[in-house]
C-alpha cells in the first residue's frame, strides 16, 4: 500500500547488556573466591594433619593401627563374603537340579499315564494342565520359572504351542543351553546366568531336560531358579559385615589410643621435666611408680637429673670462684698499674735524655704497658659478663655513623697494611642499641679484617629490613679453615699461634663482641674459606628486646638473606 511505512528488523547476534555482563563477572569472581577458600582450607587441613603426624607419636600409632585394621578387616571380610556366596550358590545349584529332576519325572509320568490323544488341541490342553498344576509354583513371587518348547530335531507333524510361566519369556533361555540339551537329551544340563526380573538383573540357575510327549515327540523343559533370596541374604551379610567392621575398627582405635597413652604419657612427662630442667629448674623430677620399664625409665631419668644437678652446682661454684678471682685480680692490678703508668709516662717523656738503648727500652715499656692495660680492661669486661652485671644503655642510633667513626679510627692501620675500607649502605640503618658496645663490636671486626686481609680491600655492608639490621664485614685475606668459624669467638683462641699480632690484640676481642651481641638479643656469626676470605655478620633487632628470625644480609657469598 502506498504511504505505509515498512519496518525492517535486523536479525543477528546481540551483545549482552552491561548489567548482565557485570553480573556474570561478579558470579565468576564469587565462584573463584569460594574455590580459593575451599582450596586454602584443604591446604591448611593437610598441613595441620602433617604437623600432627610429625609431632604426635600417639597419633601416628593410632592412625597406623586403624589403617592396618581396616586392611585386615577388609581382606578377611572379602574372603568370608566370597566363601559364603560360593557356598550359597553351590547349595542353590544342588537344590535346583534335584527339584528339576523331580518335576521332570512327575511331568513325564503324567504324560505317560494320560489317555492317548491324537490331535494337537488335546495335547495342548494336557500340556497346559501339566504346566499349571505340576510345574508352575503357586504364589505371586515364584521360586522358579518354567519354559516348555519343542526340542531340536523333533520331526513330528504334531506341534504343541510353547508355554512359559509367569511371563518369563522364551528368550530367557540361552541358545547355548538349548544346544547342550539337544546334544544329550537323556541328561540334565545346567548353567548359571542372569535373568531380568522386575526390571533388574538377578543371577539364576538354568536347568534343562527333555520329556517324551506321546504322539508329539521330544519336548524340552527349562527350569529357571532365580537367586533373589540368596541376594537378600548376601545383602544382609554385607550390611552386618560392614557395621561389625566399623565397630571393630573404632574399638581397635580406642584400644590403641588407651594402650599408646599408657606408654606416651610417661614419655611426655619426661620431656616436660627435661624442658624445665633445661630452663634452670634443677629440682624438677619425674614421678616413678611401680617396677615396670617405664618406672625404670623414671628412676634412671631422676638419677641422671641428680647427677647433672650436682655437677652443675659444682661447676657453678668453680665458676663463681674463677669469676671472683679474675675480678679481684683485675681490680687489685688497677692500683699498681696506675703507678706504673705514671712512672712509664714520665720515663717515656724523658727518653730523649737517655742513651739509645735505654730510650728504646722506654718505648717498648710504653707499648707493652698499653697492651697490658687493654688486656686488663677486657678481663674486667669479661668478668662483668660472667657475673651477669652487664647492662645496656639503649638509644636510637644510625649505624652508618657508627661504622663511619670506626672506619675513620682504623684508617691509619689500613694504610699501613695497604688495605682500603669501603662502606656499602643503600639506606638508613637505624636501631635501638647501646652505641658504645656496638662500636666495640664493629671496631673488633674491622680491625681483624684489616689485620688478616693481606692488604686486600675490606668491605662493610649495612642493611635494615623486616625489623632487623645487619652489618657484614668482608675481607679477602687468609680466610678460615673448616671448623674455625665456630672457634673464632673462643677466649684467647688464635687460628695460627705462630702468627704475630701487629695490633697488640688481647685475644678477647671477639669473645667480648659475641657477648655484646647476645646482650642485644642479636647474632654474631662468622664464615670463611681458605684463600677466599672471611665474613663476619652482626645482626641486631631494630627494637630493643625483640627476637630475631632472619638477617637482612647473607653470611656467605652464595647464601640468600
Amino acid at each position: 500500500m502506498a504511504g505505509t511505512p515498512i519496518s525492517k528488523t535486523t536479525i543477528g547476534t546481540s551483545s549482552p547488556s552491561p548489567t548482565l555482563a557485570g553480573h556474570m563477572r561478579q558470579l565468576g569472581a564469587a565462584a573463584q573466591s569460594v574455590l580459593g577458600t575451599v582450596a586454602r582450607a584443604i591446604v591448611r587441613g593437610w598441613r595441620a594433619l602433617r604437623r600432627t603426624w610429625r609431632r604426635s607419636l600417639q597419633f601416628r600409632v593410632v592412625t597406623t593401627t586403624v589403617a592396618l585394621s581396616i586392611v585386615v578387616i577388609s581382606l578377611l571380610g572379602s574372603y568370608l563374603y566370597n566363601e559364603i556366596a560360593t557356598g550359597l550358590q553351590a547349595d542353590k545349584i544342588r537344590a535346583s537340579e534335584a527339584e528339576a529332576q523331580l518335576l521332570t519325572s512327575e511331568a513325564q509320568s503324567q504324560w505317560d499315564n494320560s489317555a492317548p490323544a491324537t490331535t494337537s488341541q488335546a495335547l495342548n490342553i494336557l500340556a497346559s494342565d501339566i504346566m499349571s498344576s505340576t510345574l508352575t509354583p503357586p504364589g505371586t513371587d515364584p521360586s522358579r520359572y518354567v519354559v516348555f518348547m519343542r526340542g531340536a530335531g523333533n520331526n513330528s507333524p504334531i506341534q504343541l504351542t510353547p508355554l512359559e510361566s509367569n511371563r518369563i519369556g522364551l528368550a530367557s533361555v540361552s541358545q547355548e543351553l538349548r544346544e547342550q540339551v539337544a546334544a544329550n537329551p537323556t541328561r540334565q544340563q545346567r548353567m548359571v546366568g542372569d535373568i531380568l526380573v522386575d526390571g533388574r538383573q538377578v543371577p539364576a540357575v538354568f536347568v534343562g531336560s527333555s520329556v517324551e510327549v506321546p504322539g508329539a515327540g521330544r519336548y524340552d523343559l527349562y527350569y529357571i531358579f532365580p537367586m533373589a533370596q540368596e541376594l537378600r541374604t548376601m545383602d544382609l551379610i554385607s550390611t552386618a559385615f560392614t557395621v561389625a567392621g566399623l565397630i571393630l575398627i573404632v574399638l581397635v582405635g580406642a584400644v590403641a589410643w588407651v594402650v599408646t597413652r599408657q606408654v606416651v604419657s610417661p614419655v611426655r612427662r619426661a620431656a616436660e621435666v627435661a624442658e624445665r630442667l633445661s630452663s634452670g629448674k634443677l629440682n624438677e623430677r619425674m614421678p616413678a611408680r611401680g617396677e615396670d620399664d617405664l618406672a625404670l625409665l623414671g628412676t634412671s631419668f631422676n638419677a641422671m637429673a641428680d647427677s647433672l644437678q650436682a655437677q652443675i652446682r659444682q661447676l657453678e661454684g668453680l665458676s663463681r670462684v674463677q669469676q671472683r678471682f679474675v675480678s679481684d685480680v683485675s681490680h687489685e692490678l688497677r692500683t699498681p698499674l696506675t703507678t706504673i703508668r705514671m712512672a712509664s709516662d714520665l720515663i717515656h717523656e724523658s727518653r730523649g735524655d737517655f742513651d739509645p738503648v735505654v730510650s728504646r727500652s722506654a718505648e717498648l715499656l710504653e707499648g707493652e704497658l698499653d697492651r697490658f692495660e687493654s688486656l686488663l680492661s677486657d678481663l674486667l669486661e669479661i668478668s662483668r659478663f660472667d657475673a651477669g652485671a652487664a647492662a645496656l644503655d639503649v638509644e636510637p642510633v644510625d649505624l652508618r655513623d657508627t661504622v663511619a667513626e670506626v672506619v675513620e679510627a682504623a684508617r691509619p692501620l689500613a694504610e699501613r697494611r695497604g688495605s682500603t675500607v669501603t662502606v656499602v649502605a643503600p639506606g638508613p640503618v637505624e636501631a635501638e642499641v647501646d652505641e658504645r658496645r656496638v662500636e666495640r663490636i664493629l671496631r673488633n671486626l674491622v680491625v681483624n679484617a684489616i689485620e688478616h686481609g693481606e692488604g686486600q680491600p675490606v668491605t662493610v655492608h649495612l642493611r635494615a629490613e623486616d625489623g632487623a639490621v645487619a652489618v657484614v664485614v668482608e675481607d679477602h685475606g687468609v680466610g678460615l679453615r673448616p671448623g674455625e668459624a665456630s672457634m673464632v669467638f673462643t677466649r684467647f683462641w688464635r687460628a695460627d699461634p705462630a702468627r704475630a699480632r701487629t695490633t697488640g690484640g688481647t685475644g678477647l676481642g671477639l669473645a667480648i663482641a659475641l657477648e655484646d651481641a647476645r646482650l642485644h638479643n642479636g647474632w654474631l656469626q662468622a664464615w670463611g674459606e681458605p684463600g677466599v676470605g672471611s665474613r663476619f655478620r652482626l645482626t641486631l633487632p631494630e627494637r630493643s628486646g625483640e627476637t630475631l628470625t632472619a638477617s637482612p644480609l647473607p653470611l656467605s657469598p652464595g647464601e640468600r638473606p
